[in-house]
């Protein structure tokens, strides 16, 4: 990696925040670096870029590590916490194994903000970060002492989405 690796942080109400991740990851594919995305609160095969990015294997490896359905919808239960305690150990597995330049924490925040993860195993997770490692970390509504550690820190504000008038997600679009 040329220089350092930063800390990122996409959050906001607004949509981009895994897209970002992903445009990041593209970019560090790019260059010859390689990347490790896991996924809280996403069940495997239900998102597009799962399905993309397979053939970018051994470059990009996405682990999705949720069950299916809306979490808002259902509510948190035991199994949720569990496999949200899983990723994280599968993030830092990879952060710490000297195979990944970039690894990005995919809805880290919606975790942490519902009760899954405790604030503070992520910033030992960002303290913890090798300096020649990138750490990305998405979700809406970032804690702030997630916002204090991170080096860049990026809001995605909504100003109009066709959800507000009850158009459903879209295949291949939102997902």
């Amino acid at each position: 990696m040329n220089g350092p690796g930063k800390i990122q942080v996409f959050t906001g109400e607004g949509k981009g925040k895994t897209t970002a991740a992903l445009g990041l990851a593209i970019r560090a594919i790019g260059r010859g670096y390689k990347v490790f995305m896991v996924q809280f609160l996403k069940a495997p095969d239900t998102s597009g870029e799962q399905i993309a990015f397979k053939s970018m294997a051994p470059m990009m490896v996405i682990k999705p590590m949720g069950r299916k359905g809306f979490i808002f919808r259902r509510g948190c239960e035991p199994e949720d916490i569990e496999m949200a305690q899983q990723a994280l150990n599968e993030a830092r597995s990879a952060m710490l194994s000297g195979s990944f330049n970039v690894v990005i924490l995919d809805e880290v925040n919606v975790a942490v903000h519902l009760g899954l993860i405790d604030v503070l195993d992520i910033l030992d997770l960002m303290n913890s970060k090798p300096d020649n490692v990138g750490l990305v970390l998405t979700g809406r509504n970032a804690h702030p002492q997630i916002i204090d550690r991170a080096d860049v820190v990026t809001e995605m504000k909504k100003i109009k989405h066709h959800f507000d008038k009850g158009v459903k997600a879209r295949n291949g679009i939102e997902y």
